[in-house]
C-alpha cells in the first residue's frame, strides 16, 4: 500500500494549532504516529496547564517548516529510494548485499512506523546505510 507524502505546512499548522489549544498532538496523528499523538494527548489531558506538549509542538513545528533536505513541501512517510551510483560494470553488483541493504532499510523503515525511532534518527541511520555501501 502506498503511502500519501504528508504536506509540511499542515502539519505545521496543526502542531501550532495544539500549541495554542488546550489538547496538542494533532500533528503527530496527521503524521501516522497514533502513539506519540496519544501521548501528546495524554499530557495535555492530565493537566490542561502542562507546558510540555504545547513546547514540544511549537518546536516541531518550526522543525517541519524550516529543516529539510530538499526544497520540496512535504513529508515523506514512506520508505526513501536509495541513491545507487550505476557501475560502469553491471557484473560489480552483488545481489546478496542489495539484499543485505533492502532488509536493512526495510526493518529501519519498520522502527520509525512504529515510533521506537524518529525521523532524524531514521534518516541519520539510512545515511550511514548509503554511506557505507
Amino acid at each position: 500500500m502506498l503511502k500519501k507524502p504528508k504536506d509540511r505546512r499542515v502539519a505545521a499548522l496543526l502542531a501550532l494549532a495544539g500549541a495554542v489549544s488546550p489538547i496538542s498532538g494533532w500533528h503527530k496523528f496527521y503524521l501516522g504516529q497514533p502513539g506519540w499523538g496519544c501521548l501528546y494527548f495524554t499530557l495535555s489531558l492530565v493537566n490542561p496547564w502542562n507546558p510540555i506538549p504545547r513546547i514540544a509542538s511549537v518546536i516541531e513545528a518550526v522543525w517541519y517548516l524550516f529543516h529539510g533536505e530538499h526544497a520540496e513541501s512535504s513529508l515523506s512517510l514512506s520508505l526513501p529510494s536509495p541513491r545507487f551510483d550505476r557501475p560502469s560494470n553491471p557484473a560489480a553488483i552483488h545481489p546478496p548485499q542489495v539484499t543485505a541493504f533492502g532488509d536493512a532499510l526495510r526493518e529501519l523503515d519498520t522502527l520509525r512506523q512504529e515510533g521506537l525511532i524518529s525521523e532524524y534518527e531514521f534518516e541519520q541511520k539510512r545515511r550511514q546505510l548509503l554511506d557505507a555501501k
